[in-house]
């Protein structure tokens, strides 16, 4: 499967039924996924590894990763409507993804790679840590989406360090957010993200 192919399928994908704006329930647009997804492929992080999407959403991530050729994929999500949209997604991708209803926090499954889309923080700030922290728990490698952002970048340098972890920065691309909350004052908000990968310090040092 090419790269563009991946983004025009994850692109048709159901969004959010009822999409919460505590929970920051933005959908991850197809060619973000793709792009995150292509460069854990493209590592070897994938194909025939078992992998865990932290806060899966409508399940963009996890679907991705398994028609990637991922061994196992687990999709963790504590909003059931949410949950409902990903397995629909799921089925009709024709592919098998074992969802997990529950907090992030609660998930305790070791993996070869992490891929998620946690919270920007912009709702409640650091509400990316808990998803950074048990992603480092449960795997020695971890592609997750952040704002790109000067005071983000140097949070996730230091934070990652202090986890043991090195950071890096694999590509800044746009991120489309539609108008879905009271609060947006635009039909089509356009950011920047940035893709990181993140590796456990062998010595656990960074």
């Amino acid at each position: 499967m090419k790269k563009r192919h991946l983004a025009m399928l994850l692109s048709k994908l159901e969004g959010f039924s009822e999409p919460k704006p505590e929970l920051e329930q933005y959908r991850t647009p197809g060619n973000v996924a793709a792009e995150l997804l292509w460069l854990a492929h493209s590592a070897g992080d994938i194909v025939e590894k078992v992998v865990a999407d932290l806060g899966t959403g409508t399940g963009v991530l996890a679907i991705g990763a398994k028609l990637l050729g991922a061994e196992k994929v687990y999709a963790v999500e504590v909003d059931p409507k949410a949950l409902e949209v990903a397995k629909r997604n799921a089925e009709r991708s024709g592919v098998e993804v074992e969802f997990i209803q529950a907090d992030v926090s609660e998930f305790s499954e070791r993996v070869d790679t992490v891929v998620m889309n946690p919270p920007f923080g912009s709702q409640k700030k650091g509400a990316d840590r808990p998803f950074l922290l048990k992603a480092f728990e449960v795997s020695n490698t971890v592609y997750s989406i952040h704002l790109a952002k000067l005071e983000v970048r140097s949070f996730i340098e230091r934070f990652s360090a202090d986890n043991g972890f090195t950071a890096f920065r694999l590509a800044t691309v746009p991120f489309e957010i539609p108008a879905q909350f009271f609060f947006h004052r635009k039909k089509l908000e356009r950011i920047l993200v940035d893709l990181y990968l993140f590796r456990r310090v062998p010595d656990g040092k960074a």
